[in-house]
């Protein structure tokens, strides 16, 4: 399975989670877990996804949220589970 860990922060406003739900439909990618919260009017959310069925490049989908992110007003990442666990270990 090729995991990513997707995460998104910014202002809040409507249709942030409608946005990059759709877009991860849309190209076969499965939300396996979610959180997301929002403090003091912060939109934070972070997906752990499974892009095993999407036929696009991994550059091209990474670079394609970063722009709806932009579109949206919201910083979209996307990273490999491989790299996040590297770069997070204690």
């Amino acid at each position: 399975m090729k995991k990513a860990v997707v995460t998104v922060v910014g202002k809040d406003t409507v249709g942030i989670i409608a946005k990059v739900c759709t877009y991860l439909a849309n190209n076969q990618i499965n939300i396996l877990d979610i959180s997301q919260t929002i403090v003091g009017g912060y939109f934070n959310m972070m997906m752990i996804v499974d892009m095993d069925r999407s036929e696009k490049p991994f550059k091209d989908t990474t670079h394609e949220l970063e722009q709806i992110g932009g579109e949206i007003g919201v910083v979209i990442n996307c990273q490999s589970e491989d790299i996040f666990n590297m770069m997070h270990r204690i």
